[in-house]
C-alpha cells in the first residue's frame, strides 16, 4: 500500500502540518477505549518487566533531535537544535545501558513527507517520535511495524500508560506506538478580570451552556465595536472534539473507520461554540484582537493575562509552566472541562515512539522505546529538571509523561506547592482529569480528516454557514478520505 498511495499521502499529510502548527494546534487525542493489556510482564514502579533478547546491539538511528551523535552525551548548552535536558536524560539511559549499540540522531523533527519517502526507499530511522493523532495514516499506508511482538518479546507493559493513550495507538487491537508525552486540557481563568465584573472562578462552567454564554457577556469588553477583552475563548477551530464531546459526541467511531461529523449533536456544539465568539461581533476581529491586541505575544511576561485581554479558556497543561516561568506572580485559577452532566472531562494527545515497516535494527529500537518509556527513566529526567530549575530559582510544575506510573512517581516525590507556587492547584487538577481524558482513534486518513473538519469550522465561523449543513460536506468528504485510505 504504501508505494501505492505514497503520492497522495504527502500532499495529505503536508497539510495536517501545515494546520497543526503553533501553540494551540490541535494535538488530537482519542477514544480510551481499548484494552492496554496486549502482552508483556507487569514491571512494577521500575517497569522492569522481563529480559530483552540477548542480541542489542549495531547501528541504531532515531528521528529526534540531540545536539550532540553519539550518545551517551550532553548536548553544549544554548546549542541550536539540541534537545533538553530531558530528552538527553532519557536517551543517554539506553545508550549507556547499551554500550554495543551506537546511537545516531536525524537531528531532524518528524516529517511525514520525508518519513514516507524512507519508509518507501527502505532507509527510515530505526526508531521515531510521532504525534499519536497523525499515527492512524502511516498505519493504513503500512509504513509502521505493528508492536504486538516488541511488546510480548521485550516485556512492554502497556498497563502502565495512560488508557486513552493506548487506545491512540492500537488499531485491530494490535500497538503501533508507544505512548511517549501526555497532555490534558483544563479551563485557565483571570482572576483579576472576573473580580472586575463580580464573578467567582466557580462560574466558569462548561456543564451550563446558557449560564456560561452569560458569563462570556459579562467577561468580554468593547469599546463601541471594537473588543478590548474577549470573554471566554472556546478555542475554536483545534477544540472542537472536545465541545463534542462534552455533548455526548464522537466526531469519528472509536475503531476510526466512521465519520461521524453528521452527528446533530456536533453541529448543535459547533454552533454554541461559534456563538462564544460571535458574541464579541465577528469571529474575524474576535481573531484579529487575538493576534494582535494587547497580549498577543503568547509568550513572556506580556500575555494574555499581565494584559488583562482576556476572561479564561482551555488550554493544554504545558501552558502552566510556561505562566510560571514567565509571570509567577499572576493571579490565575482554574476549573476542570465539564461535560453538559456535570462530569469533568478533557482532551488529550501527545506523541508516541513507533518502528518504520523497514527499519533495520527493530530489536534495538523496541529496545530503546521500552527504555526511554519506563518509570525509571521518566523519574531520572523529571529529577534532573527539578533540579536545574531549583537552582535557578525558577518554578518548576513537573514533567508530563505517557506513563501512569511514572507521573505518580514524579507527582508524588518532585512536584508540590514550594516548586510549583501559585499555580500548584493547576498541576493537581490536570492529574485528576488525565484519566477521564477522550482522544481520537487511529484514522486512516488521520490528516485529510483533520483539514476537513477544521475546514467545515472556518466556514461557519467566517462565513456564517449553518454548521449542520458544512458539517454535513464535511462529512461526506471525510468519510470518503477515510474509506480510500482504508482500502
Amino acid at each position: 500500500m504504501l508505494s501505492r498511495s505514497l503520492p497522495a499521502a504527502l500532499l495529505v499529510i503536508v497539510a495536517l502540518v501545515a494546520t497543526a502548527c503553533g501553540p494551540t494546534g490541535n494535538n488530537s487525542p482519542g477514544t480510551g477505549g481499548s484494552s492496554a493489556g496486549t502482552g508483556g510482564s507487569s514491571p512494577g514502579a521500575g517497569g522492569g518487566g522481563s529480559a530483552p533478547p540477548a542480541d542489542i546491539s549495531g547501528d541504531l538511528e532515531i528521528g529526534a533531535k540531540l545536539g550532540c551523535s553519539p550518545a551517551p552525551c550532553k548536548p553544549e548548552k544554548g546549542k541550536e537544535g539540541a534537545a533538553d535536558e530531558i530528552a538527553y536524560t532519557r536517551y543517554n539511559a539506553f545508550a549507556e545501558k547499551y554500550p554495543d549499540v551506537k546511537v545516531t540522531f536525524t537531528e531532524a523533527d518528524f516529517d511525514p513527507a520525508t518519513f514516507l519517502t524512507s519508509v518507501a526507499a527502505g532507509n527510515p530511522p530505526d526508531v521515531v517520535r510521532i504525534s499519536r493523532d497523525i499515527l492512524g495514516t502511516f498505519i493504513a499506508e503500512g509504513a509502521l511495524e505493528p508492536l504486538d511482538s516488541c511488546v510480548a518479546d521485550h516485556g512492554i507493559d502497556m498497563s502502565q500508560f495512560y488508557e486513552s493513550a493506548v487506545a491512540q495507538v492500537t488499531s485491530e487491537d494490535v500497538p503501533y506506538g508507544v505512548p511517549d508525552s501526555y497532555d490534558s486540557r483544563i479551563i485557565l481563568i483571570n482572576d483579576s478580570v472576573l473580580q472586575d465584573v463580580d464573578l467567582t472562578p466557580e462560574d466558569i462552567d462548561t456543564s451550563d451552556w446558557d449560564a456560561l454564554s452569560q458569563v462570556n457577556q459579562k467577561l468580554l469588553a468593547k469599546n463601541g465595536n471594537k473588543i478590548t477583552r474577549i470573554g471566554f475563548d472556546p478555542k475554536l477551530p483545534e477544540f472542537l472534539p472536545l465541545w463534542a464531546y462534552a455533548n455526548g459526541a464522537k466526531i469519528v467511531s472509536d475503531d476510526g473507520l466512521t465519520s461521524q461529523l453528521e452527528d446533530p449533536k456536533v453541529a448543535e456544539a459547533l454552533e454554541y461554540a461559534v456563538s462564544l465568539i460571535n458574541a464579541h461581533g465577528t469571529a474575524p476581529d474576535f481573531f484579529d484582537f487575538r493576534k494582535t491586541g494587547p497580549g498577543s505575544a503568547f509568550f513572556g511576561p506580556e500575555n494574555q493575562f499581565t494584559e488583562e485581554s482576556v476572561g479564561a479558556f482551555p488550554m493544554e497543561q504545558w501552558y502552566l509552566n510556561e505562566l510560571a516561568d514567565s509571570t509567577p506572580d499572576e493571579k490565575i485559577d482554574f476549573q476542570p472541562f465539564k461535560d453538559r452532566q456535570g462530569n469533568n472531562i478533557s482532551l488529550s494527545g501527545g506523541a508516541a515512539w513507533a518502528i518504520p515497516s523497514s527499519a533495520s535494527n527493530k530489536d534495538a529500537a523496541c529496545e530503546f522505546i521500552k527504555t526511554v518509556t519506563l518509570p525509571d527513566t521518566w523519574f531520572a529526567a523529571a529529577k534532573v529538571r527539578a533540579d536545574m530549575r531549583k537552582e535557578a530559582g525558577t518554578a518548576f510544575t513537573g514533567v508530563y509523561s505517557g506513563n501512569r506510573v511514572a507521573d505518580e512517581q514524579i507527582f508524588g516525590e518532585l512536584v508540590s506547592e514550594e516548586t510549583a507556587g501559585a499555580f500548584y492547584p493547576g498541576v493537581q487538577l490536570v492529574q485528576e482529569v488525565a484519566d477521564v481524558a477522550y482522544s481520537l482513534p487511529p484514522i486512516p486518513a488521520a490528516a485529510e480528516f483533520d483539514r476537513i473538519w477544521r475546514a467545515a469550522v472556518e466556514d461557519v465561523m467566517n462565513n456564517g454557514t449553518p454548521a449542520a449543513d458544512a458539517l454535513a460536506q464535511a462529512d461526506q468528504e471525510a468519510q470518503d478520505a477515510i474509506d480510500s485510505a482504508a482500502q
